[in-house]
């Protein structure tokens, strides 16, 4: 789950009541549950996957208590034979296809006669079996339809990984959820889940795991693809239309929540469509808005609309920013619409990749205010590199230019120019705006697509850098074609005024 500032995550829920499935400690077997930790950590918007960015685990406990009393009443003198003193606590149950179940408890606290004592009676009514039937969008679903009929299309999701502190490394895991999307073992779930994971393990309801591979994934979007081999006749979800989500309708999630509570079931309402989050590197997601309880471990998993149709990823939850004397944030989650990443999924099952989106070939950095001021730079990205035969070669782009604009959208840092190119596809042709030793060039530059072999090592260069500042630049360095990933590049003004000094 995600913070405004920080993509770390991880939630301790003060009030799971919503939450049903086994409890911590499950072993792999019955409901399937899975071992695993919370998610990111640190306030703000939080998602269900490594614990503290894969550092430790974390831990929820619950208190309760009962208020004492401010002393016993005195007894009474008993008078005759006493008197009885009856309650009676009537409870509907509302029960699977049938539509209505009945159950009464009746407790009767008796005193009379020589002593005190307390007599319960309680009518059991068997539950009425739920009906197993598919969504076929003209019918609208129980909550307890839908778990019976697609519990066993969810999965629980732990990952190992590998933790660089410093000079120390060591071996961290997280949980997330997941849903499948084909009988032959294809999984969907959010890409922060088994971002940087070293291995990735899938558990179904009945307990089975199986190791699996990632088939394609990416940060933008948030969305990833898995699969596993080995196992036939597997149950896929329907996928739903969530341009027909509307406010007020009731929705409902299973995922593996906490990393242990796996196969909960939680039901709320949507609170909003198309709301606009913004992630801590900048990137804007649209998401459903939905009051389901959601905690670390969720994330991932399937959001159910009121037909049993998945119309959503769960991805999200606000929370507060962890101080003492902020009151905890409930009923605010949020899940990415399926109609914007389903073309993302076809792609990465069908080619690996995904078709159409822009590639330049240049490695790039952001620039600093410091360097600004001390050498007349202006607002932009700096290139660090070229690759050979790319569009960006040419089109006349070179290394050590600062580009300040994509036709007529200004640049300002490589994350913004991320957004800023992924707004194109593959073939679109742009002007350039570049700074080139004191001047300003305009350039012609026609998008390459980017294939299976570049968004891989994209992918792999994404995965190793990870995000930091530099000590020399004191600013960021960017990735190869600009993603919100940075890389350990620094700037040589030497380079940038006399050359002979690469890297």
């Amino acid at each position: 789950m995600y913070d405004m500032n920080d993509n770390q995550n991880g939630m301790g829920n003060n009030n799971p009541s919503n939450d049903t499935g086994c409890a911590s400690g499950d072993s792999h077997g019955g409901n399937g549950g899975c071992p695993g930790g919370n998610g990111y950590s640190d306030g703000g918007y939080a998602s269900g996957g490594y614990s503290e960015g894969f550092v430790g685990q974390s831990s929820t406990t619950y208190h309760f208590s009962n208020t004492p009393g401010m002393g016993q009443a005195p007894k009474k003198e008993k008078k005759g034979a006493g008197r009885a003193v009856a309650l009676v606590l009537c409870c509907a149950l509302v029960g699977g296809a049938a539509g209505v179940g009945g159950a009464a408890v009746y407790s009767a606290v008796n005193r009379g006669g020589d002593g005190d004592g307390t007599v319960i009676y309680q009518n059991k009514v068997d539950p009425t079996p739920v009906d197993v039937r598919q969504a076929d969008g003209l019918t609208p679903m129980s909550l307890s339809e839908i778990y019976a009929a697609y519990a066993d299309s969810c999965v629980c999701i732990t990952v190992q990984a590998v933790v660089q502190q410093g000079y120390y490394q060591y071996q961290a895991s997280g949980a997330g959820s997941g849903f499948i999307i084909s009988e032959d073992g294809y999984i969907v779930t959010n890409y922060h889940v088994i971002d940087g994971a070293t291995s990735i393990k899938v558990t179904l309801n009945n307990g089975e795991s199986y190791d699996a591979k990632l088939v394609g994934g990416e940060e933008l979007n948030d969305v990833a693809v898995l699969k596993i081999d080995g196992v036939t006749g597997l149950k896929p979800v329907v996928l739903g239309d969530s341009d027909d989500v509307v406010v007020g309708e009731t929705v409902c999630t299973i995922g593996n929540a906490l990393g242990t509570l796996s196969f909960s079931q939680t039901s709320g309402g949507v609170s909003a469509t198309d709301r606009s989050v913004t992630m801590s590197d900048g990137t804007v997601i649209n998401m459903i808005q939905t009051d389901c309880t959601i905690n670390s471990g969720n994330s991932g998993g399937p959001l159910f609309d009121s037909y049993g149709r998945v119309v959503g990823i769960t991805s999200a939850k606000l929370s507060n920013n962890g101080s003492s004397s902020d009151a905890a944030i409930e009923g605010i989650g949020f899940a990415i619409p399926i109609n914007d990443v389903i073309n993302i999924i076809t792609d990465y099952i069908q080619y690996g990749y995904v078709t159409g989106r822009p590639y330049m070939g240049i490695q790039v950095s952001d620039i600093s205010q410091q360097y600004m001021q001390a050498f007349g730079w202006p607002a932009g990205v700096y290139v660090n590199s070229v690759e050979e035969g790319s569009c960006a070669q040419t089109s006349g782009l070179k290394q050590g230019d600062i580009i300040t604009k994509i036709d007529d959208t200004d640049i300002t840092g490589v994350a913004q120019m991320s957004s800023v190119k992924n707004s194109y596809t593959a073939g679109d042709t742009v002007t350039l705006t570049v700074f080139r030793s004191g001047e300003y060039l305009t350039l012609t530059m026609t998008f390459d697509e980017q294939d299976n072999q570049t968004a891989q090592g994209s992918q792999s260069q994404q995965g190793n850098q990870g995000q930091g500042q530099l000590p020399n630049q004191g600013g960021q360095s960017g990735t190869q074609d600009p993603e919100p990933s940075q890389s350990s590049m620094v700037i040589d003004p030497w380079s940038y005024f006399f050359g002979g000094r690469g890297w």
